[in-house]
């Protein structure tokens, strides 16, 4: 993933800015005391994840589904999936894995919310056969889609099927920095209960806006290959627990790199560390070519 990289990230103030001030509110809502966690990688295939899978492995996605909980599933940005298809990924899973499909990029890049009917009700049909494991779905826009054409957006999400959770990552910086149109735009998804993605990357400091919309916190969170990262994580981790505390329901937290080999070495990391903080037992993904050099 190569969004919001840097060339040198020692110069970037990876610190964690303050809660929006309406985050709170959202969370008092929320009857929860039990905190639902998913972490994964967004992809799983064996080129990107080098060292990852024991040799041999004849099919990645069953063994990834023994080491992650979850993934982020971009796979299905690039191509509309079939049923069949899902079905398949479903079988490949354990029973509490859970999959966050990308919509497919003919919605956001190509038709750009336009005429867009067909599209949808062709993916929600087919993701829908994800059954129990479909996590949420997202929305990932185009860096040009502005805030000009906020009345698409506010279209597209009257008329999302209400049976798919749905969340949506909002990247041009003019819906950060218009305040009026910022805070205009959560309360549409907080009126259709639509989660706002939050994005921590080094080059784009403007997507760690700390507004949840619902009770949820999905959070894509992109290293930048520096040691930096693994502090960055403890920073989620204390976060995390004060959102926890406030009525956080659910934690779907996404590890990218630049360079994806150490995805799985930074998702253990952070699966180690939210295990003590939370008390939790989610398995701890080992990286293949650490295990066999015992």
């Amino acid at each position: 993933m190569k969004f919001g990289q840097v060339e040198d990230p020692s110069n970037i103030d990876f610190s964690l800015p303050k809660d929006h001030q309406k985050t709170a509110e959202i969370l008092k809502k929320s009857k929860s005391k039990k905190l639902d966690i998913s972490v994964g990688c967004a992809k799983w295939n064996k080129t990107d994840l080098k060292g990852f899978y024991p040799k041999g492995t004849k099919d990645e996605l069953t063994y990834y589904g023994t080491q992650f909980n979850s993934i982020e599933l971009n796979a299905t940005f690039y191509g509309m999936p079939s049923p069949e298809q899902v079905k398949t990924w479903k079988e490949k899973t354990p029973a509490d894995f859970k999959f966050f499909p990308k919509i497919t990029n003919t919605v956001s890049h190509f038709r750009r919310l336009l005429n867009i009917t067909d599209v949808v009700t062709q993916f929600a049909t087919a993701v829908l056969n994800f059954d129990e494991k479909l996590g949420m779905v997202f929305l990932q826009l185009h860096d040009n889609f502005k805030p000009k054409d906020y009345e698409r957006l506010e279209k597209f999400i009257q008329d999302w099927p209400k049976e798919v959770p749905l969340a949506i990552e909002l990247r041009n910086n003019e819906w950060f920095t218009d305040e009026e149109i910022f805070n205009k735009t959560c309360e549409l998804f907080e009126k259709h209960h639509i989660t706002n993605i939050i994005v921590d990357t080094a080059g784009r400091r403007d997507m760690l806006h700390m507004r949840l919309t619902t009770p949820v916190a999905f959070i894509r969170y992109v290293g930048a290959n520096a040691e930096s990262d693994y502090t960055r994580l403890d920073d989620w981790i204390e976060r995390i627990k004060i959102w926890k505390e406030k009525g956080l329901e659910k934690l779907y937290f996404f590890v990218h790199q630049n360079i994806e080999k150490a995805s799985p070495l930074l998702s253990a990391y952070f699966i180690e560390n939210l295990n003590k903080e939370f008390g939790t037992s989610i398995h701890i993904p080992e990286m293949a070519e650490v295990k066999n050099k015992f």
